[in-house]
């Protein structure tokens, strides 16, 4: 199956997922991500504004706050098909963009070098074992996670761990996938 069939035959099974298993699921998976020991010792973790039905990121970013970590989100380029990463503190600091994108109003939050994530949660529609991952088709974390050499760890629902995922060269796995079932290590890593 292509990666455009894939994203829509993952949203599809996606939105067969009756709304408090959304919710449980979400929680069951923010749970093990937030033992896992990269996630503890990381000071600044890079995530992405969710959108149902994708797994929950908003209750997880509160939780991490609560903890103590800096949360850093993307604020992309559409020109470059490049993002930069702000940390920030509420969600009143973000603004609805493209696409319905929450990204961070650049004056009130503080943009950050690549190099101070500890942690980056890819987002995706569907995963493979191997860490491969089918995106949202911008590319944009396929280009940020060149030269990225910390963890990645992607949140998934079972139903969007996929026996293979077709990839192009410029394709990057991750290295751990969170389910509601378990932590994948990627065997591509």
């Amino acid at each position: 199956m292509d990666k455009k069939n894939l994203r829509k035959f993952v949203r599809n099974e996606l939105s067969k997922i009756p709304q408090k298993l959304y919710t449980i699921h979400s929680q069951m998976i923010h749970n093990k991500l937030l033992n896992m020991s990269e996630v503890k010792q990381a000071k600044t973790i890079a995530i992405t504004i969710s959108h149902y039905p994708e797994v929950d990121t908003i209750d997880l970013i509160e939780q991490l706050w609560k903890l103590g970590k800096n949360v850093a989100i993307p604020k992309c380029k559409h020109e470059t098909k490049q993002m930069d990463f702000y940390i920030f503190t509420s969600f009143d600091e973000l603004e609805v963009v493209f696409k319905q994108l929450q990204e961070p109003i650049v004056e009130q939050t503080t943009k950050i070098e690549k190099e101070m994530i500890d942690v980056l949660i890819a987002p995706g529609i569907a995963f493979d074992l191997a860490g491969y991952r089918v995106g949202f088709g911008g590319g944009y974390y396929d280009r940020f996670l060149v030269d990225f050499d910390k963890p990645t760890i992607s949140m998934a629902f079972e139903v969007q761990i996929v026996d293979k995922i077709p990839t192009d060269g410029y394709d990057l796995a991750i290295c751990k996938i969170v389910t509601e079932e378990r932590i994948i290590t990627c065997n591509n890593v």
